[in-house]
Formats: C-alpha cells, structure tokens, sequence
C-alpha cells in the first residue's frame, strides 16, 4: 500500500536533531505539518521555535542501549503512531586506520551503525504497521570511498552505516517498509567545518539535505530512492 498524502499527521522521528541537519529535517518537516519525535542527548538545545505540543523531545544517547525502546514507547504514546525513523546521530574520530585504536573502531561503529540499527529494530513493527513506513539514513559519500588517510576510520563505519541501509531497504520491502541512504560530501556544520578545506558557503547547506530528506519520505512506494549522493564539489567517484 502506497503512502496516502492527505492522510496526516504523520509522525518522525529524528536522532541527532538539536543542531546540524538533524536540526535542519526537524525544521523543514514540522513546517510540512509531520509530528517531531526528537532524539537528543542536550534538550535545552533544541530550536525554541520547533517546541510545542507537536514536538516531542526525548533523552537519546547514541552510545548506549538504554534510551532506544524507551523513545520508541514514548513516540508512539504520544502520538499514536509512527511513519518514518531519520538516522542522523552519528561523530567522526579524524584517525587513519593505523593511527585508531580499539576504543576508537569500537566507539563509531557503536554511534555510526550500530545505534541505528537498534533504532530500526524498535521502530520497525510500527513502520510496518503503516504500509508505508519511511527510513532515511545520514551516511556519506564516505560510504563509498576513503578519500583520504584520515577518514579511513570514518568511512569504514560509514561503509557499514550504508550497507545497513541496503539490508533495511531489503528487509522492509514486501511490508512497504522503504530505506534511503543520504550520502552528501562536505556539509556545512560544525563537523564539515572542522574537517573540510573550503569556506562554508560553498559547502552542501543542511537546508539543502532537508529538502531531499522531504522527497524520500513523500515519494509513493512505487518510486522509492535507495541512495541520494550529494556533491559540494566535483568528486572523483561521485
């Protein structure tokens, strides 16, 4: 069954979403009308204007199990029910996979894919339940290639984080369930800032990923989008 767009208001939930992009979708899709379940480990940073009784804000901490089936229960309590999980927590330990130690391989696989994935599962009989249920993942064009020393840590969980999103994409499938992975390159957050080498204005706006966020999850079954990969500047892969 495809998503009926006159059918609202629907209801996301967005991990990550105090400031960056997470902030940015939470904007882009209030102002759309959808119901905000936002995951965030520092509520007091949450956009003042995104505060009411359509939003729900909730403890999340990526690095841990506890607050997954809570926000979940709380989510659907609220609001009665649940069309579309927005992965976007996620860090980057600037180290080569030489440089890395254990604690470092095990804290962004933790946050980068394995915080997700335990996200997914909690979610998931309430996105099925929807016949149209919707997750958007913020992986990378690091999910892609290692495009230098330094992000060889990073884009190994970001490979993960994508191949995560393929074996949802698949799982989901027959129940409606559709999964996309965003993969920009440089975003202008404080992330891209401190690892990129232009000015932020030439950067990908997160404004600019909310919108194709927007398009994922208003897409009808019959067109869903597996992979949007997202350049600030001519990439040598994509």
């Amino acid at each position: 069954m495809n998503h009926d767009p006159q059918i609202t208001p629907r209801v996301a939930m967005i991990s990550g979403a105090s400031r960056g992009i997470g902030a940015a979708i939470a904007r882009r899709l209030r102002a759309e009308g959808w119901q905000l379940s936002l995951g965030v480990r520092r509520p007091e940073e949450i956009d003042p204007a995104l505060i009411g009784e359509h939003v729900l804000v909730h403890p999340y901490d990526a690095t841990t199990n506890a607050f997954d089936q809570a926000w979940v229960e709380a989510t659907v309590a609220r609001f009665g029910r649940l069309d579309a999980l927005i992965n976007n927590a996620g860090i980057m330990i600037p180290r080569t996979v030489i440089e890395a130690e254990d604690a470092d391989i095990d804290e962004i696989f933790d946050i980068n894919v394995k915080a997700p994935l335990r996200l997914a599962r909690a979610a998931w009989p309430h996105l099925k339940k929807t016949g149209a249920g919707r997750v958007v993942s913020v992986v990378s064009l690091s999910g892609h290639r290692v495009k230098s020393p330094g992000s060889g840590l990073y884009a190994m969980s970001k490979f993960a984080a994508l191949a995560l999103s393929h074996a949802l994409r698949k799982e989901g499938w027959e129940d409606g369930v559709r999964a996309t992975a965003l993969c920009p390159g440089l975003v202008a957050t404080d992330m891209g800032e401190s690892v990129g080498n232009m000015a932020p204005e030439q950067m990908t706006q997160p404004e600019d990923l909310a919108r194709l966020v927007s398009m994922a999850l208003n897409l009808p079954n019959t067109a869903s989008l597996a992979e949007l990969n997202v350049n600030a500047s001519l990439d040598d892969y994509y």
